[in-house]
């Protein structure tokens, strides 16, 4: 065996062990936050003889396949004291006039056609603050037009906020995919989110980590305006995570629950839009933190292809060297292997985990990771290299 071979083993060893030690710890972390993550239905009832007023906006654009499901859960709801407010963003398809009619069939829907986007804003930004400014409840319930609520989801949210004494709870939902590629790709990117962004680091009042699921997030009055509304958001490409970022760095107490059992959503509807939602995430770092989102695409390719680039070159080594290899080169390449193999049988088991508790999908998903992992890759790999580029997402029909 050459000299060179030796060297590029030994590097090899040091980084799989660093890969495999990751995965030890994306495992953990993942049962941890599976386990440990409070319900939305834990809390007892809370005693109060007036429900407060919540208002629900939910921003529209282009939503004619969804909207009206999203709608009729919401018109369901067990809560006694709540509107809806909805706000066609210059829809070109049939979701106004389907806001339209739920308006005059039932009280509680308010139809609002949001006036045009100023320079500078975000198109839902815009959507949900112009919701905000004709709401009238003490408390808003932010919901995207895509989701699905349980009949008892606002009350139970209601009460768990109260209970609770916070001044933000978001629920973490569940994931419906409808697609090959998003069925393979979501438990890739849950095990990096949670290692990150767990929402028992959210929950932890020492963490800076702060963030909004877009699809249900309760928030007071007051704490949403001393944060500065949507508005203090406006340019934001992910502005659930932003305007939940400012909560928790203004000193406001927010809480992450699990709300799987009541609140289904989408967070990608084919191949294209998990495409440019993969581009809106990795893009939105960037403009926050660089040096973090650089450092993110080459994780990912560390975590998610490594490990079967270097099995493949540990078994081309067995082969290629049968006689002429050492004893303690011998060795040195079967430690590699192991931990290669080891790496990706942690991989799928995370992702079974995700698979089974989360997206609720065939387990044998989970062995797509190696066109989940490409797929990811490339896309943060190009969002980095278009990043200044004006028009390089394109999201709900609009180009940032």
């Amino acid at each position: 065996m050459a000299n060179y071979d030796f060297v590029i083993l030994t590097t090899l060893l040091g980084i799989i062990s660093i890969v495999f030690l990751s995965w030890i710890y994306f495992l953990v972390n993942t049962i941890k936050s599976l386990t440990q993550t409070p319900k939305l239905h834990s809390c007892l009832p809370f005693k109060s003889f007036i429900p407060p007023k919540v208002s629900v906006i939910v921003p529209a654009r282009n939503e004619e396949k969804y909207i009206e499901k999203c709608l009729q859960t919401l018109i369901e709801q067990d809560y006694s004291n709540y509107e809806i407010i909805v706000i066609n963003d210059s829809s070109s398809d049939r979701t106004s006039m389907i806001i339209k009619n739920y308006s005059t069939r039932d009280s509680k829907v308010v139809y609002i056609n949001a006036e045009p986007k100023p320079f500078g804003w975000i198109g839902k930004n815009w959507a949900c603050y112009q919701g905000y400014l004709k709401s009238k409840g003490d408390f808003f319930l932010f919901t995207d037009a895509d989701t699905i609520h349980s009949t008892t989801s606002i009350s139970l949210a209601v009460n768990h906020f109260l209970a609770s004494k916070v001044d933000a709870l978001t629920a973490m939902p569940k994931i419906l995919a409808t697609d090959f590629w998003t069925k393979i790709t979501l438990p890739i990117l849950w095990t990096l989110s949670v290692a990150n962004y767990s929402p028992l680091k959210a929950n932890n009042p020492n963490s800076k980590v702060g963030y909004f699921f877009g699809s249900f997030f309760l928030i007071s009055r007051k704490t949403y305006e001393i944060v500065g509304t949507h508005k203090a958001v406006k340019a934001e490409i992910v502005e659930d995570g932003a305007l939940g970022r400012k909560v928790k760095e203004q000193g406001f107490k927010l809480k992450v629950v699990d709300g799987k059992n009541h609140i289904q959503a989408r967070w990608a509807r084919n191949p294209s839009t998990l495409w440019h939602g993969l581009r809106r995430l990795i893009i939105s770092i960037y403009k926050r933190e660089k040096i973090k989102a650089c450092l993110m695409v080459i994780a990912t390719f560390l975590l998610l292809l490594l490990p079967l680039v270097v099995l493949t070159y540990s078994i081309g080594i067995s082969m290629l060297y049968q006689i002429n290899i050492t004893y303690y080169m011998t060795i040195l390449n079967n430690v590699i292997l192991s931990l290669s193999i080891i790496s990706i049988l942690l991989l799928i088991a995370t992702s079974i985990l995700h698979l089974k508790y989360l997206i609720y999908q065939n387990i044998l998903y989970s062995v797509g990771f190696p066109l989940a992992g490409s797929f990811v890759f490339v896309s943060f790999l190009i969002s980095l290299l278009n990043s200044g580029r004006k028009g390089s997402v394109d999201w709900k029909d609009r180009k940032y």
